[in-house]
């Protein structure tokens, strides 16, 4: 058993991580904003957590109750276009959090591992092809740039302090219980609406679509391997592009299935990008692969999965 610390584990993935990582046996902490009952925070594998920011003082208070030796960094900035809003905030939530985390495991726990968790926006908008690791990123918008940056911060650390860290970017993560971009947009079209359906941009922009299972079981591998030559920057990805089109129209088709009811037109596109969304964005997941990972749900299984969960939801 490995007394491991989550923090943002309020969050989609952090919910998901903490679950999967229990149920392996591990003692799972989580700090972050949100509001639970212990019995729905049990529910989800967390057997203490701390409803807080991410700064020194509530780490000292959660570090009474166990030292974790490993930590996975999920709390940050959630959106490209929340960040575009506000950068300010943004930047305290992917920036602050991750130096008050940082200094807090060099004078306290030096020795623990530290996985965290950054995106794929980091690439930027310049490629055209599966993105090598040691791609050099320009990001295309401060969600982008604030990730930039907590990897560099990452990196000074471990550099000058000996801390043990390492960086999973993470490219197109969905599944149940998600509750914004582009499957739930979709969804909530499908809901209230079976014509004039219409979606941002050209339907072309290519997308790495990873579903939460294949990200907690990569996030496990990664924070668990002990090869000395592993990487510390690694691509969470399927290496397969899929265009926004193509998700439109698998999510139409699931949605049939389990609504039973016949969609009367396709969606269309409005030709008009949101600020800060690159046209491709595909990871070339070499160090996982190196690790013998390989994504098991295929996208076909994984959105219907999705919309069956989205359409029980709406039905209760």
């Amino acid at each position: 058993m490995t007394k491991i610390l989550i923090t943002g584990a309020h969050g989609f993935i952090g919910r998901h991580l903490s679950k999967f990582l229990a149920a392996k046996g591990h003692q799972v902490m989580g700090i972050g904003h949100g509001s639970w009952v212990r019995e729905e925070a049990l529910s989800w594998g967390i057997q203490e957590w701390l409803d807080g920011d991410i700064n020194q003082d509530n780490l000292r208070i959660l570090q009474e109750r166990g030292e974790p030796e490993l930590v996975f960094h999920l709390a940050g900035g959630s959106t490209v276009g929340a960040a575009i809003k506000n950068p300010y905030e943004d930047f305290l939530r992917t920036v602050q959090s991750s130096i008050e985390l940082l200094e807090w495991i060099r004078l306290e726990l030096p020795t623990a591992r530290l996985i965290a968790i950054s995106s794929a926006a980091i690439y930027g908008a310049t490629f055209n092809r599966p993105i090598p690791e040691n791609a050099i990123g320009t990001p295309y918008s401060p969600y982008g740039y604030h990730k930039q940056i907590m990897e560099s911060v990452c990196k000074s650390y471990g550099d000058s302090y000996g801390i043990d860290f390492r960086i999973a970017r993470l490219f197109s993560v969905y599944g149940p219980e998600l509750k914004k971009q582009l499957l739930w947009d979709i969804c909530k079209k499908l809901k209230n609406s079976n014509s004039n359906l219409i979606l941002g941009g050209t339907g072309e922009e290519l997308r790495d679509w990873v579903h939460i299972k294949d990200v907690t079981a990569a996030l496990e591998l990664i924070g668990f391997n002990n090869n000395p030559n592993q990487s510390n920057y690694i691509n969470v990805g399927s290496g397969i592009g899929t265009s926004v089109k193509q998700v439109a129209e698998i999510v139409t088709n699931a949605w049939q299935k389990h609504s039973g009811k016949t969609i009367k037109s396709n969606f269309s596109f409005s030709n008009q990008n949101r600020p800060g969304d690159p046209f491709s964005l595909i990871a070339e997941p070499l160090s996982l692969a190196h690790l013998g990972f390989s994504a098991k749900v295929s996208l076909d299984e994984g959105i219907h999965e999705y919309v069956k969960w989205f359409y029980q939801l709406i039905k209760d």
